[in-house]
């Protein structure tokens, strides 16, 4: 019989470890073309958009969709699971799996792509998806110390105030974008935003960038000379970045970059292509999110939660 998970549930089962275990499997078997991830699909409804994404891991027995609606502000995500018979096996609600998917995506492109001895963090942007960002990252480089920007104060002093206690490491807060991102080891940008909101001049020898606020192509969170500057340019999802980076589409416009050198983060997990070749490399990790992570995850919350026993069962 098939479960229903609630947030404070997945909420009590999920950590970051899972998440970061279940993403880098997923995009093993992404490269190993043993994942299949169709594209994003968006209809527009009457006040919002009904967004449907779905993945399946054949491999490991599951498949699975993300559907999600943006109302009048409102957005509300749920996560239906599926066995190997085809049996729907769990519903979750699915902000929080979301956003450790999405952070999960980036520390993993970060294990993979930044420099080992990385140690300092700057981040654009302060919502609840940058702090699975910093949580994430934590886990796979020795960060001493992260500086965070937002235009929003009350935000930015909370941010860093809930970190710094939570993870044990100082998170002060920058004065502008610029002050995140100059002579940092690592960058985030992690917005919403239609204009770039971080310049590639900012960006350091060395540094290694994940944007991922971004997934419409009428938005552009990074300007084209940051993409310019990036040595490796690494996607989730080449077929889904085409429909949804804007940023990379800027760039190609200006022939800054050309669509044939991006290379899937399942690629660089396999090690068919490596994610840095020089210290000194600038390197891009854009991410518009793919539902390849939602299932992954997905399929450990719901095996948790039948060992724990969590769940409400559904009548079907």
């Amino acid at each position: 019989m098939a479960i229903f998970l609630q947030e404070a549930e997945i909420e009590k089962l999920a950590t970051m470890k899972m998440a970061l275990d279940a993403v880098e499997q997923a995009f093993k078997l992404q490269g190993e073309a043993k994942a299949e991830n169709p594209p994003r699909r968006r209809c527009r409804m009457e006040k919002g958009i009904h967004h449907v994404m779905n993945a399946s891991l054949p491999t490991l027995g599951f498949s699975g969709l993300k559907t999600y609606t943006s109302v009048a502000g409102k957005t509300r995500f749920h996560v239906l699971l599926y066995g190997i018979d085809g049996q729907l096996l769990a519903m979750m609600e699915a902000e929080r799996l979301g956003q450790m998917r999405t952070g999960a995506a980036s520390g993993i492109a970060t294990k993979y792509m930044a420099c080992k001895d990385a140690t300092r963090l700057g981040i654009i942007g302060t919502g609840r998806q940058a702090r699975t960002q910093v949580e994430a990252i934590c886990q796979v480089r020795p960060i001493a110390s992260v500086l965070a920007y937002s235009p929003n104060q009350e935000h930015l002093e909370k941010f860093c105030a809930e970190l710094t206690n939570s993870l044990g490491i100082e998170v002060r807060p920058a004065g502008s974008p610029e002050e995140a991102v100059k002579d940092m080891d690592i960058v985030v940008t992690a917005t919403d935003a239609k204009e770039p909101v971080l310049k590639g001049e900012w960006l350091s020898k060395g540094t290694h960038l994940n944007a991922m606020g971004a997934n419409f192509l009428v938005k552009q969170e990074i300007d084209v000379e940051a993409v310019r500057r990036s040595a490796c340019v690494v996607v989730d999802c080449a077929e889904q970045a085409k429909l949804e980076a804007g940023d990379l589409a800027r760039a190609a416009e200006e022939e800054a970059f050309y669509w044939e050198d991006a290379r899937e983060l399942g690629l660089v997990v396999t090690g068919e292509f490596p994610g840095r070749e020089d210290d000194s490399e600038i390197t891009l990790f854009r991410s518009v999110g793919i539902a390849l992570g939602d299932v992954a995850l997905a399929v450990k919350i719901y095996k948790a939660a039948t060992k724990a026993g969590i769940g409400q069962p559904l009548p079907f």
